[in-house]
C-alpha cells in the first residue's frame, strides 16, 4: 500500500473523516469516523468549542479504525462560503519554442488577478479553455506553437472570516488544514461519469442545511452555486405542519416521507404522537407528501434560477445528477424532472475499495472525493513549485484534469503509523 491521504467533510448533519489510498482506478478505504455534527448551520461555523469536539471525535474514530495517527487533511467547505467569477489571463510565447507548463502557470496568474472584496479570499482557480491566437477551445496547448495563450478560468472565492473559524475548529482537533475543496466540486469528481462532465451537466449536493450546485461543460466545472435549502427545510416543515418534534418529524420523513404526490394513495395513513396530544392521531399520508413536495418544488425551482442566471440552460444534455444525503428521498428524482425539464438520477460513490460499504450513499460523495480531488490539487501544485512559481494558502489551481500515472511519485504523508 503506498502513502495515505485524509479527508474531513464537515457538514451540517455529520462529520466524516476518511483516511485512503488513492489508486489510479479506485480509492481504497483504510479508515472511516462519523460524528453527528453539532456547532454549525447551514455551512457556516455557529460554535466553535462545540464543532471542534464534533471533528475531534470523527477523527479519533477514524485513526482508531485505520490504526494511523492524523496529522493533516483536505477540508470541504460549503458553497454556501462562496462566491465565483470567471476570468480571463493571457501569456506571450516566444515564436522559437511550442507552449510549455510555465506558460499556462503564467497565464493562470494572470486570470487570478481579480480585485476582492474586503474579507474574500481566491479558494480555487480552474481553467476551463484555452485559447492559443486565434484557435479557440484548445484542451491542452502543451506542445502547439502560438504567440498568444490566453485562458478561461472559473474562479471561486471564499468568506476568510468562515475560513478562518473552519480552520480554528480542525486544528483544535489537532489536525492542519492542507486546503479546503469546495463541497459540490469534490462530490463531482467522484459521481460524475466522464461522459456527462463532457456533454454538459449539473451536479447538484443536497445536504443537511444547504443545496451546493456545480456545472461541467468540456471536462471542466463552468459555473458554482449554493440554494439556502436542505434536508432540514424539509423536516422542519413537517414539524411546523403537524405540530411534532423535530426528531419525530425527521424518523416520519424518512419512513413515510415522498416528494412526489401522484405516488401515493389518497387514503393511507400513518400514525403520529402531536405536541400536547395524550393520543396517537392518524395523519393522511398525502398531506404529508404535500408539505415535502412544496419544499423540493421550490428548491428545485431556485436552482432553475441559478442556472438561468448563469446563462448555461441551453449547454446540459446530460442534465442533473442528484447527491447528498436528502437525494434519496423517495420521489425527488421525479420532482427534479418535472421543474428543471431535464433528465435526472441519483449517485454514489462508486469506485471505491477497502472498507468502502458504509460509504456507498449519497451523503458521502463529499467526503470520498476529498480524497481524489485533493490529491489532483496537490499534484499541480508540486508543479508550480518545480517551476519556482510561489504557493498562495488556499489556492486549488487544476491546470490538468485527471490523475494518471503521477500519483505513485506525489502522494503527500497525511498519516504516520501509531504505534501503540
Amino acid at each position: 500500500m503506498g502513502e495515505l491521504v485524509v479527508g474531513i467533510d464537515i457538514g451540517t448533519t455529520k462529520v466524516c473523516t476518511i483516511v485512503g489510498e488513492v489508486r489510479e482506478d479506485d480509492t481504497y478505504i483504510v479508515g472511516l469516523g462519523v460524528e453527528p455534527s453539532r456547532g454549525m448551520k447551514k455551512g457556516k461555523v455557529t460554535d466553535l468549542n462545540v464543532l471542534s469536539t464534533s471533528i475531534s471525535s470523527s477523527v479519533h474514530k477514524a485513526e482508531r479504525s485505520s490504526g494511523y495517527e492524523i496529522g493533516r487533511a483536505f477540508v470541504s467547505v460549503s458553497a454556501n462560503h462562496a462566491q465565483s467569477v470567471n476570468s480571463k489571463g493571457m501569456a506571450g510565447i516566444p515564436s522559437s519554442r511550442p507552449v510549455q507548463m510555465g506558460d499556462i502557470v503564467k497565464a493562470m496568474n494572470a486570470a487570478r488577478a481579480i480585485p476582492l472584496s474586503h474579507g474574500r479570499e481566491i479558494l480555487h482557480v480552474i481553467p476551463r479553455r484555452y485559447n492559443l491566437d486565434d484557435q479557440e477551445g484548445v484542451r491542452n496547448p502543451i506542445g502547439m506553437y502560438g504567440f498568444r495563450l490566453e485562458v478561461e478560468s472559473h474562479i471561486i472565492t471564499s468568506d476568510s472570516i468562515g475560513l478562518e473559524n473552519l480552520t480554528k475548529c480542525v486544528e483544535s482537533a489537532g489536525v492542519f488544514v492542507d486546503r479546503f475543496i469546495l463541497n459540490p466540486l469534490a462530490s463531482g469528481d467522484v459521481v460524475l461519469t466522464p461522459t456527462e462532465r463532457e456533454s454538459g451537466v449539473m451536479l447538484v449536493d443536497i445536504g443537511g442545511g444547504t443545496t451546493d450546485l456545480a456545472i461541467f461543460i468540456e471536462g471542466t466545472v463552468w459555473h458554482t452555486g449554493v440554494i439556502a435549502l436542505g434536508g432540514y427545510n424539509i423536516t422542519n416543515d413537517i414539524a411546523h405542519v403537524l405540530n411534532l418534534p423535530f426528531e419525530l418529524a425527521e424518523a416520519v420523513k424518512l419512513e413515510f416521507g415522498h416528494a412526489d404526490p401522484r405516488a401515493v394513495q389518497p387514503l393511507e395513513m400513518f400514525p403520529v404522537q402531536p405536541f400536547g396530544e395524550e393520543h396517537i392521531s392518524q395523519v393522511r399520508r398525502s398531506d404529508l407528501v404535500d408539505i415535502i413536495n412544496a419544499r423540493v418544488a421550490e428548491m428545485f425551482e431556485l436552482i432553475l434560477q441559478e442556472v438561468k442566471r448563469s446563462g448555461y440552460e441551453g449547454l446540459l444534455p446530460a442534465g442533473v445528477v442528484l447527491t447528498g444525503g436528502a437525494s434519496l428521498l423517495p420521489g425527488m428524482k421525479a420532482v427534479a424532472n418535472k421543474v428543471l425539464q431535464m433528465p435526472a438520477r441519483v449517485a454514489q460513490p462508486e469506485a471505491i475499495t477497502g472498507m468502502a460499504e458504509p460509504l456507498r450513499h449519497p451523503s458521502y460523495s463529499t467526503s470520498v472525493g476529498l480524497l481524489r480531488l485533493g490529491l489532483i490539487m496537490d499534484i499541480e501544485e508540486d508543479r508550480r513549485a518545480a517551476l519556482n512559481k510561489p504557493r498562495r494558502k488556499g489556492g486549488g489551481e487544476m491546470i490538468v484534469n485527471g490523475i494518471g500515472k503521477a500519483i505513485g511519485g506525489l502522494f503527500r504523508r497525511f498519516v504516520t503509523v501509531d504505534d501503540e
